[in-house]
């Protein structure tokens, strides 16, 4: 397990089975040793406080945005539970590429989970075209691990 962090942007996450820790809200890998190429992740923000996992402290809920060289800018959402000794990264879900993050916000109809809200491209749409359409997801912490809730059953990771 890995030592909990003083503060969400100094935690460590797990981003397709990779374990990323930000210092100061930043972690960069190289991408192949010697490579110039480095795949950096950073906290993004949007970030939300709220209980998740029900032990009566406030957790965050945020964004992280990691890019890799490529033209690719992939948005994920994380939580970092507080614990007594510190902060607890969670799992991150895969958000989409090149999107435009509008805002993160307690579900108001069930405290213990919240809502991320987008701008996608529509179906089809070229990724160099902005993001069009308007698409939100909830999300909620279950035996410490964020999982989406009711996610749609076409989408595709």
């Amino acid at each position: 397990a890995s030592t909990p962090g003083v503060d969400p942007e100094n935690a460590t996450y797990l981003l397709d089975g990779q374990a990323i820790t930000l210092v100061n809200g930043v972690a960069e890998i190289e991408l192949a040793p010697g490579s110039a190429s480095k795949q950096v992740t950073r906290y993004f923000g949007n970030a939300v406080e709220m209980d998740l996992d029900g032990d009566g402290l406030l957790d965050s809920a945020f964004l992280l945005v990691q890019e890799s060289g490529g033209s690719g800018t992939f948005y994920y959402v994380v939580a970092a539970l507080n614990r007594a000794d510190g902060y607890v990264g969670t799992n991150g879900i895969f958000l989409g590429d090149r999107i435009a993050p509008q805002s993160t916000a307690i579900d108001p109809t069930d405290p213990s989970h919240f809502v991320v809200s987008f701008g996608e491209r529509a179906e089809g749409d070229a990724m160099a075209s902005a993001p069009t359409q308007m698409a939100s997801k909830t999300f909620t912490v279950a035996e410490g691990s964020l999982v989406e809730v009711n996610p749609s059953p076409t989408q595709t990771p």
